[in-house]
C-alpha cells in the first residue's frame, strides 16, 4: 500500500517537472522547435499512467478511500 502511494507521488512529482520543462521551452524557443509539444506529451502520458495505476490500486484493493466519519 505505501509502495502504491510512493508510485504515485513520483509520478505526480514528474508531471510537475515536465510541465515546467515545457514552459520553459516555450519561453527560451517562441514557437521554432517542437520540445514544448514533447515535454507536454509525456506530461499527458504520465498524468494517465498515474490516473492508471490509482484505478488498478483500488481494483485489486491495495488503496481504500477512507471510512465515513458518521
Amino acid at each position: 500500500m505505501l509502495f502504491v502511494k510512493f508510485i504515485v507521488v513520483i509520478l505526480l512529482l514528474f508531471v510537475i517537472v515536465s510541465l515546467f520543462s515545457g514552459l520553459f521551452f516555450l519561453v527560451k524557443d517562441k514557437g521554432e522547435t517542437k520540445r514544448t509539444v514533447k515535454a507536454l506529451t509525456l506530461r499527458i502520458a504520465i498524468s494517465v499512467l498515474a490516473i492508471v495505476v490509482i484505478i488498478i490500486a483500488f481494483a485489486t484493493g491495495l488503496l481504500k478511500t477512507n471510512p465515513v466519519p458518521f
